[in-house]
């Protein structure tokens, strides 16, 4: 609690930078905690602490480090979730007429939901992710939608936070980062597609399977 208290205390540029150098002589493991704990700690600013990891550990060290925190973080909550979902209390939560109508939503766009939502660097995450199990989404699908998900949006602000003022005297220079979500956008629609196919593909050969 100390711990949280501590980084709470210090949600500022310099004071989160500070925090990076003193635990410095732990190698990445005070990058990587940082964002993990975003995943359960949501009042810790996303954007802030990728920024910080990428200038005070270099631009691809930091991207990495951050990467595997959030990506963690993120696979820990759906894990705790998923095996939660089974208690009498969230099973009678999830028969709700508007609940079941959204979970049903989810499941039929599981994919999508997860990984465009992956890409903002603000929003309900934990919520995100507390949702995906509840509607038993793969836990293949959704690590890969939040592995490439949180790759776009992780890249994405390292490569601001790591030389800001750059992009500040050369806002014209945004315009590729732009280029490489849309990209990886363009990218994740044709990796969602092959997953849809395999899924239906699945489905049709289980009543085979079954009549066999």
């Amino acid at each position: 609690m100390s711990v949280v208290s501590e980084l709470l205390s210090n949600l500022n540029e310099d004071g989160l930078t500070d925090l990076l150098e003193r635990y410095r002589a732990f190698g990445p493991l005070p990058g990587i905690a940082l964002t993990f704990l975003k995943s359960f700690v949501p009042p810790l600013p996303t954007i802030l602490i990728v920024g910080v990891n990428a200038a005070v550990y270099g631009l691809w060290a930091g991207f990495l480090y951050s990467w595997i925190g959030i990506v963690s973080g993120c696979l820990v909550t759906f894990l705790v979730a998923r095996y939660a979902a089974g208690h009498s209390y969230f099973m009678r939560f999830a028969r709700k007429p508007n609940v079941k109508k959204s979970l049903t939503w989810i499941r039929r766009n599981a994919f999508s939901y997860v990984f465009l939502l992956s890409l903002f660097p603000v929003g309900p995450f934990v919520v995100i992710n507390i949702a995906a199990a509840i509607a038993q989404m793969r836990l293949r699908s959704f690590f890969i939608a939040i592995l490439f998900g949180k790759a776009i949006m992780v890249l994405s602000v390292s490569i601001i936070g790591h030389d800001f003022m750059r992009f500040v005297e050369r806002p014209v220079e945004l315009v590729y980062v732009v280029l490489f979500v849309g990209g990886s956008l363009w990218l994740s629609k044709r990796i969602e597609r092959r997953f849809a196919r395999a899924g239906e593909e699945e489905r049709e050969a289980a009543p085979e399977r079954i009549s066999s």
